[in-house]
């Protein structure tokens, strides 16, 4: 086990984990850490705590030190300034023709990089659009095509549930999300019902999958003939969660039993 601490910071467009180091941080503490590209400043959102190191890529990067009054300033000015920048790599993106859904802009702490994410449904030669960003700012530019679910991680909003989604609120990573999950939970499979406003599968699916395939196991499967107690018949219904199924017997209808034993609930 490892402690860390969870923060989310623009320059990564996502959550991440990173090592407190031994200093004293708390949620809501901004604090900044220095990696390849800089120093960058981010916002802890959960307090230490410890994660197993299966679910960690090593080495993490240390909290270099708690920001101050000053750095404050430094950030909302370099967030002023990517805002602008924002704007005019929409612009010159437009002039250039080029298809790019711009999502967001990073300057980090000292300026020497300037970060660009953006959508596009296809491959897209950027190379004058960052010629023209770096002619105008004077800095590293980088851009880095993203997906949708990324964009839903960093604009937010609400899932089905009535709750901030969980890729915006606490998931660090997007893992991988099936339709047979959906199967599984024995739930209609209706883009409706079971996808995110991203339009991909909801996150929230692999949370109860396995628990759902442990609970089958006894279970027989939808569909199929089984021997009863009380005779042979088409399994036409299973409820997971109460652990029963439902067969339909030729001569005496449909009559539910219990997972656990095979008798009748009735």
């Amino acid at each position: 086990m490892v402690e860390v601490v969870v923060v989310s910071a623009r320059e990564f467009f996502m959550t991440c984990f990173l090592s407190a180091n031994e200093i004293d941080v708390k949620k809501e503490t901004i604090i900044e850490v220095g990696n390849t590209n800089g120093t960058f400043c981010g916002t802890v959102i959960k307090d230490k705590y410890l994660e197993k190191e299966d679910n960690l890529e090593l080495p993490l990067l240390n909290i270099d030190r708690i920001a101050n009054e000053k750095d404050i300033k430094v950030i909302e000015k370099n967030n002023g300034l990517a805002d602008k920048a924002l704007n005019d790599a929409k612009k010159f993106s437009k002039e250039l023709e080029l298809d790019m859904n711009f999502i967001d802009a990073y300057f980090n702490y000292d300026q020497s990089q300037l970060l660009f994410t953006f959508l596009s449904d296809n491959r897209v030669d950027f190379r004058d659009l960052a010629k023209k960003l770096a002619q105008k700012y004077k800095t590293r530019i980088e851009l880095i095509q993203v997906g949708v679910r990324d964009k839903s991680k960093r604009v937010g909003g609400l899932g089905p549930c009535g709750l901030f989604l969980c890729c915006n609120s606490f998931l660090t990573d997007f893992n991988s999300v099936s339709i047979n999950m959906a199967k599984n939970q024995m739930l209609a499979l209706n883009p409706t019902k079971i996808n995110g406003i991203c339009g991909r599968l909801l996150c929230c699916l692999a949370y109860e999958n396995d628990t759902y395939s442990e609970l089958k196991k006894d279970l027989p499967k939808l569909g199929s003939v089984i021997e009863t107690p009380v005779g042979s018949g088409k399994v036409s219904s299973v409820n997971v969660l109460k652990n029963t199924y439902s067969v339909d017997l030729k001569e005496k209808g449909i009559v539910e039993f219990n997972g656990e034993n095979n008798e009748s609930t009735k």
